[in-house]
């Protein structure tokens, strides 16, 4: 075995365990967007290109309406911005942590989702497992773990015979328990609250069609005039 495989291989086996807590949960959401975008009318094809190609879960969930409804590539564009602003924060903070991978960056930054930045920013590489290929491995992993679930939903998504009109509630409860975990975790609910207060204004004031992106674009301004006075009062967000 050369050293350079043996590099690679040590890589992986440090990487991987950090990812198995993620395999369950991309499975089981991948299955549920494979077999929903089945249950809407897609081929098989569709979960697995867009899983291959966007790997963006809360993006893809949203997709399905779109591509169900008027071709609209403003709001297509505007709605995946709103829903990804984050990953704009999460690639300044890998800017260093990126440096001398080689061809190995781009991937890096378009497989960075929520979970393989939490490992990767977070995690302290042993001296003598390769930087590069570790954060290389894990973020392959987890892009495999959902591309494979989303296939297999939307390959026997055909075969289900129970009934799955709700099926689409599965990116509402996803939504419901990132916010309560943040609920939880937060002392000051402060932006919560003006989130829903918001969003419940600009859903009476544009109808339940056309009220999301607005209410997004209330709270992105809402957060940053609150952040902006709690920083000149001493007090970050």
């Amino acid at each position: 075995m050369s050293s350079h495989s043996g590099k690679i291989r040590q890589a992986f086996a440090c990487a991987f365990p950090y990812t198995v807590p993620i395999f369950a949960g991309f499975w089981f959401l991948g299955l549920t967007y494979g077999i929903y975008m089945n249950v809407s009318g897609f081929p098989f094809w569709y979960p697995m290109v867009m899983s291959l190609t966007i790997f963006a879960g809360s993006v893809e969930f949203v997709a399905v309406d779109m591509l169900q409804g008027a071709f609209n590539p403003i709001q297509a564009l505007t709605m995946t911005l709103m829903i990804n602003a984050r990953h704009l924060f999460y690639g300044i903070a890998m800017l260093d942590r990126f440096r001398g991978t080689g061809w190995k960056k781009p991937y890096l930054i378009f497989g960075m989702c929520d979970e393989s930045f939490s490992i990767n920013a977070s995690v302290r590489i042993p001296p003598n497992v390769d930087r590069g290929w570790f954060m290389f491995f894990v973020t392959l992993l987890n892009h495999l773990y959902w591309f494979t679930g989303a296939s297999l939903g939307g390959i026997f998504g055909s075969l289900l015979t129970f009934p799955t009109e709700g099926l689409s509630f599965v990116m509402t409860a996803m939504f419901v328990v990132i916010f309560l975990e943040q609920w939880l975790k937060d002392r000051d609910h402060t932006p919560a609250l003006l989130g829903l207060g918001l969003t419940l204004l600009c859903r009476l004031c544009f109808g339940a069609d056309d009220f999301l992106i607005p209410s997004m674009l209330a709270i992105l301004a809402g957060l940053t005039l609150l952040r902006g006075r709690r920083e000149q009062g001493g007090t970050a967000v």
